[in-house]
């Protein structure tokens, strides 16, 4: 059984292995600390499970997933991120994640999820289940930057980061005209007059 940790944090990775090593004391176990190391890893091997931050120093998570899945699509993916459930879970499941669950979450229940995810299945924690429905059944009560795009999403959390167009252009490999397009779509989608509207809804809802 070949698992992947991807995580820019030592300590954070360390932590992993060794609960891993308890529940599936077989696993076999790689680390990778960027997106570039975790394709590359991707690609030597066959992986059971891939254990992927959604903040990593080169590339967005949810983007790396989906990159993941156009590659290798039989590939089980677990989410393990900072952010709420509120702000990626859904963008990650639908992405093809087989689990979305924050770094605060228990032992014991990261434990159970890596179990289930391995046998095939999805874990779906009671809140995000919760989540769901309420978007199945509600889709008018979700919030405006739930229904932007992957990309404008990530335009958005880029610009709360303080990046400027140049910055962002270049961390997302597109042109500064692209980004700028980007960002005058956002103004329109959320309602907001300027960047600073934009910086402080995105401080308002914790969005990186």
């Amino acid at each position: 059984m070949n698992v992947l940790i991807v995580d820019d944090h030592a300590v954070v990775r360390i932590g992993l292995k060794q609960l891993i090593e308890e529940a599936c004391p077989y696993a076999k176990l790689e680390e990778a600390a960027t997106g570039g190391q975790a394709l590359d890893l991707l690609d030597r091997a066959r992986w059971d499970l891939v254990i992927l931050d959604v903040n990593l120093p080169d590339q967005n998570g949810v983007e790396l997933l989906k990159i993941m899945k156009a590659r290798h699509g039989s590939i089980r993916v677990m989410m393990l991120s900072l952010h709420p459930e509120e702000q990626y879970a859904l963008r990650a499941l639908k992405s093809g994640a087989a689990a979305y669950l924050t770094k605060e979450r228990a032992p014991e229940e990261l434990a159970t999820a890596i179990k289930q995810v391995l046998a095939g299945r999805r874990f779906i924690t009671a809140t995000l289940a919760e989540r769901l429905a309420a978007v199945a059944f509600s889709p008018v009560e979700q919030l405006p930057h739930e229904r932007l795009s992957d990309r404008e999403f990530q335009v958005l959390c880029a610009i709360g980061q303080g990046k400027t167009v140049s910055a962002i252009a270049g961390d997302l490999a597109l042109s500064v005209k692209t980004v700028s397009t980007y960002r005058t779509r956002l103004l329109d989608k959320l309602q907001m007059k300027n960047t600073t509207d934009l910086i402080r809804y995105t401080l308002d809802h914790a969005l990186f």
